[in-house]
């Protein structure tokens, strides 16, 4: 495992899921990791499996909470040169069936967490000469099923930003790109698997339908988009800015016609 971030400072949004392998993996490669997350449950669970991670509850949608996580990273580490945005809310619905509290709360967390960590992380990662921010996006901001208007809007929304931040910043040598993943093995894929199959859902093989659905027949793991999001994170991607990578199994490859 190359450890090409020793020294470096990194914020994560989001405790579970991608967010905590990506902790993990940053961590191996010699990163120092603050991530920042509302379930305390979430929270504990990667102090108690990744015991040199420091972890701070926060709500990643309110500005307050964003700027005290950013004055932590630097007070704690001496700096800010990784922003890792993996912090989201996945509800289901149309836009006739989706209430306005649960549409703007989701464009809150999944859009408004990138605007905020963004807003008060820049100028921290300029004092270092530059820096990398990943995104968190998704192949629902390609291409989406039914029933995610919220969902898959944000996720446009954030290919679309972070265009916009990479043209922005490149002067100031910060490189900005998304990741979007297909299925994952994650505890929201777990509640996307009881809302098609219900409470008593059978996960394992819930994942293994969705998973035929990819052409590599199979859904990801964590650890898969954590490593890809580790690449753009760190020196081996100095030349990737304003790009959008897919970890989609060959999902968004083809189309459904058989």
């Amino acid at each position: 495992m190359p450890r090409d971030m020793e020294g470096k400072v990194a914020l994560i949004t989001g405790t579970s899921g991608v967010a905590a392998a990506t902790a993990r993996r940053l961590i191996e490669a010699g990163a120092n990791v603050l991530a920042c997350g509302i379930d305390e449950t979430a929270n504990e669970a990667l102090r108690a499996t990744v015991p040199p991670v420091e972890v701070q509850r926060a709500d990643m949608s309110v500005p307050d909470e964003v700027a005290f996580c950013v004055q932590r990273a630097v007070e704690r580490f001496g700096g800010l040169d990784i922003l890792v945005n993996a912090a989201a809310i996945h509800p289901f619905g149309t836009v006739e069936d989706t209430d306005i509290a649960t549409w703007t709360r989701c464009f809150s967390v999944n859009v408004g967490s990138i605007y905020l960590t963004g807003h008060f992380g820049i100028p921290e990662m300029r004092k270092r000469g530059g820096g990398s921010i990943v995104n968190l996006a998704s192949v629902q901001g390609h291409a989406c099923q039914k029933g995610v208007a919220a969902y898959a809007a944000t996720k446009g929304a954030i290919h679309a930003l972070t265009r916009a931040m990479a043209l922005d910043h490149a002067q100031d040598k910060i490189r900005v790109n998304s990741v979007s993943p297909g299925s994952v093995r994650t505890p929201m894929l777990a509640v996307a698997a009881k809302h098609f199959d219900g409470d008593d859902a059978d996960l394992d093989a819930v994942f293994r339908r969705f998973g035929d659905a990819h052409p590599l027949g199979r859904i990801a793991e964590a650890e898969e988009v954590a490593e890809m999001i580790a690449f753009l994170a760190g020196p081996r991607a100095g030349f990737c800015t304003g790009g959008d990578y897919l970890i989609d199994g060959g999902l968004t490859a083809g189309i459904a016609v058989k």
